[in-house]
């Protein structure tokens, strides 16, 4: 069984969420647009799924737009602000969250520079809880033309003072826009009850699919269609409404409106206490890189001094545990946090920080077996041998890679219908698990254990077996095999280098694995 805990990335989608979006795709499919029966079905559910998002939000009034996401919703407000700063001389900057998403700083950038304003954009400090300096805030919000920030930090968990951040800003011209997203579910909202101009929020991190959304325009606000066509959402958001995602989404909102499915502030926190206990108990010297009591009841973001979070993130996947080391969107970037930059953290703790998260509709009994996978994770950790002050030898042979290009073009990749074309052609190929011991001991606990007759040699270690692969026959395929793909690839890159033009990797990694895919 999987135990996934990256629930501030995305979620799974509620059961209540599926039927919901099914039952719109096969009966209530109209376009709402439309003056028939069908289309006044579909107007109906519209006008059902806003009302109750305007109860749960706390939005009696404004406008509460159905968008595709947070970014086109992010992207909205910011383009509605700053069409409405065009020449104005009472205010000269843009301001933002030291610690905000990258959706925002780039939405700033990018319509700050196609209107030609030229107004200076300057991230608000945070300090080492994460919380906004709100004496910095007080001092240049008078000359500002609008202020970004998050109701809570989708990487540490940390809560905005949004209480402190409205009193900041009172008397000042700027425009406020929160960043909604990881609140929802989680934190009690009640938008009309703060100066808030515009609320993002995205439904794919509370339990809805990916692909709807939900915009808050505060009665009032200045604002600009992103898109405009044929006349849809009151002609401020044009485009066919996405009426299965908005069912889904309605689904969700009902569910947090009624109760039974999430759970309390309370048993959060329990959740929580019970996880940071497993995972102090796994990992000796763990270090918590934000402060609970500040952060949201379902974020605990640490690094473990010694540890590479990569190294820990092949730990914990090998054994089914998913977890990050941040945000989804600069994951492939492999660079520090600059959420932890922005904090102040020292560089071993913002370069090697793991984030794990879970959805407010988790239950007891999945927190009970992610205890029990977590501090398995470190039984296997400290069995190979590891410490905290001795890390694997991850690494490859510099002997035998000190010249392979990362960037090298050729093609060793084979996806699964490949490789079992392989298998069908070549009925003993040699296949060979690069991953480290501490790995594939963990892999043991989510059944993704190397196929049958597979030789186990860490990546560290190839030079061992240099030789025999090399006196293999021309036509003997060597396939390398890896927890996701990368360091499989190296592996047949270094081999073929070396002479061996048979050499493969699987694209993906053993989750791929032929047969594992259904």
């Amino acid at each position: 069984m999987d135990i996934y805990l990256d629930a501030n990335a995305t979620t799974p989608v509620l059961a209540q969420a599926q039927a919901a979006a099914l039952r719109a795709m096969a009966q209530e499919f109209g376009n709402p647009s439309s003056a028939h029966g069908t289309g006044l079905k579909a107007r109906a559910l519209l006008d059902e799924v806003r009302a109750c998002a305007r109860r749960v939000l706390g939005a009696p009034s404004g406008q509460l737009l159905f968008v595709s996401g947070a970014t086109e919703g992010l992207h909205t407000a910011v383009l509605s602000a700053l069409v409405a700063l065009r020449g104005r001389d009472d205010v000269d900057g843009l301001l933002y969250g030291a610690t905000e998403h990258k959706a925002v700083p780039e939405a700033l950038a990018h319509w700050n520079a196609l209107l030609g304003l030229g107004l200076e954009v300057r991230a608000i400090p945070v300090g080492s809880d994460g919380r906004h300096d709100l004496a910095w805030l007080r001092a240049h919000a008078p000359r500002a033309g609008l202020v970004c920030t998050m109701a809570a930090n989708n990487e540490t968990g940390v809560v905005s003072d949004l209480d402190g951040i409205a009193a900041a800003l009172a008397g000042s011209p700027a425009l406020w826009l929160v960043d909604s997203v990881q609140a929802l579910g989680k934190l009690p909202l009640a938008l009309a009850q703060r100066p808030i101009d515009y609320a993002a929020f995205s439904g794919h991190k509370l339990y809805a699919p990916k692909g709807t959304g939900l915009l808050y325009v505060r009665e009032g606000a200045p604002f600009t269609p992103l898109m405009t066509g044929g006349g849809q959402e009151a002609a401020l958001r044009a485009g066919t409404e996405n009426m299965a995602g908005i069912a889904a989404l309605g689904a969700v909102l009902a569910a947090l409106e009624g109760g039974g499915v999430f759970q309390d502030g309370a048993t959060l926190e329990r959740f929580r206490d019970q996880l940071a206990a497993a995972l102090v108990q796994a990992l000796p010297g763990l270090r918590f890189n934000a402060p609970p009591t500040l952060c949201l009841p379902t974020t605990l973001n640490f690094s473990v001094p010694g540890l590479q979070a990569s190294l820990l993130l092949n730990l914990f996947d090998a054994a089914g545990v998913r977890i990050s080391g941040g945000s989804a969107c600069s994951a492939a970037k492999a660079e520090p946090s600059h959420v932890l930059q922005a904090m102040g953290l020292p560089e071993a703790q913002t370069t090697s920080a793991v984030r794990l998260s879970f959805g407010p509709a988790c239950e007891a009994a999945f927190i009970d077996a992610a205890c029990a996978r977590i501090r398995a994770c470190g039984e296997a950790l400290r069995s190979s041998g590891l410490s905290n002050n001795a890390a694997p030898d991850t690494g490859l042979a510099t002997d035998l890679t000190a010249g392979l290009d990362d960037q090298d073009a050729t093609p060793t990749e084979l996806d699964a219908a490949a490789l079992q074309a392989l298998l069908a052609a070549h009925p003993a190929p040699l296949l060979v698990d690069v991953r480290e011991p501490y790995e594939q001991q963990a892999a043991a606990l989510s059944g993704l254990a190397a196929p049958a007759g597979a030789q186990a040699l860490p990546l560290s270690r190839l030079a061992q077996a240099l030789a025999g692969w090399l006196a293999l026959p021309a036509a003997t395929p060597v396939v390398f095999l890896c927890r996701s793909g990368p360091r499989s690839a190296r592996a047949a890159r270094m081999l073929r280098q070396q002479g061996h033009g048979n050499a493969w990797h699987l694209a993906g990694g053993l989750a791929l694995w032929p047969g594992r895919l259904t």
